[in-house]
């Protein structure tokens, strides 16, 4: 394996959305190892840059689902954006739905009222959002568009099923998260992000590994030499790709504990409960 991709909340990231030191250590030997790293996940560049900075990762940056990739120094290798006319669509649309809306452009993360619950997962880095009316904001510039709703997951259900009637194949729209539905631009993903990542590197996706709970984890996991589910995953990925193997917890810091066993002894078999 010469590349190792990792999801963040629910995978790297312990339940209270901070960084165990043992995973830091098992990060940092990896890498020592000769192996790039690579982060993956729906958060922010803006936020990523500094996590990456405050733990002193040489992470390669996949960021807002697959919709930006940046190098170690921070260069831009690739960036979609919602097509203006999508963008436009879901913002002004009226939707059946008591979930809130969060826009992402280069310029950080936006949405229309307090929502100070949601920063809990963000006290690693300090990252916020800009409340502001949506409608004012540019749709040319928008990276991704969140619905989030802690309460009602089946009504997010819903929304998934009108945006999709409504958007066709225009926009990727999945679930980070439970409580979160995203519109992406389409045939943007963390898989697609990384194929492209490896081309940059003049790898191939056999030769990577990736870590995931979510189903925008869905195609980088299906995708790569060895994918692993982690245990406390969305059920529905698991029902997705059955033939990947399933870690353990991340309360456990189950990746440091398969990344050990592989740093150790790679050929022989693992066992989430050795």
């Amino acid at each position: 394996m010469r590349l190792a991709a990792f999801d963040m909340d629910g995978t790297l990231l312990l339940p209270d959305h901070q960084l165990g030191q043992q995973t830091l250590d098992s990060l940092q030997a990896l890498h020592l190892r000769g192996v790039n790293l690579a982060l993956a996940t729906g958060r922010h560049l803006l936020e990523m840059q500094i996590l990456r900075e405050k733990l002193t990762l040489p992470a390669w940056l996949i960021t807002g689902n697959g919709t930006r990739v940046h190098d170690r120094q921070g260069n831009l290798i690739f960036a979609r954006d919602l097509p203006s006319a999508v963008a436009e669509e879901v913002i002004h649309r009226h939707w059946e739905t008591s979930a809130s809306i969060h826009i992402f452009n280069d310029q950080g993360w936006f949405t229309d009222r307090p929502q100070p619950e949601l920063l809990v997962a963000h006290q690693m880095s300090g990252f916020s959002y800009q409340l502001c009316d949506l409608k004012r904001l540019p749709a040319h510039q928008v990276t991704k568009i969140c619905f989030i709703d802690q309460h009602q997951h089946q009504h997010l259900c819903q929304l998934k099923t009108e945006l999709g009637a409504a958007l066709g194949e225009q926009a990727n729209i999945c679930f980070s998260a439970v409580d979160c539905l995203e519109v992406l631009p389409a045939s943007c993903n963390k898989g697609s992000a990384l194929a492209l990542l490896c081309d940059h590197l003049s790898l191939t996706l056999a030769e990577c590994m990736a870590f995931g709970d979510a189903m925008n984890d869905r195609e980088m996991l299906s995708q790569v030499g060895r994918g692993f589910i982690m245990g406390n995953a969305m059920a529905q990925l698991k029902a997705a790709l059955p033939h990947l193997p399933v870690l353990g917890h991340c309360e456990t810091q189950a990746v440091s504990h398969y990344l050990n066993h592989w740093l150790a002894t790679p050929d022989l078999a693992y066992s989430p409960e050795c």
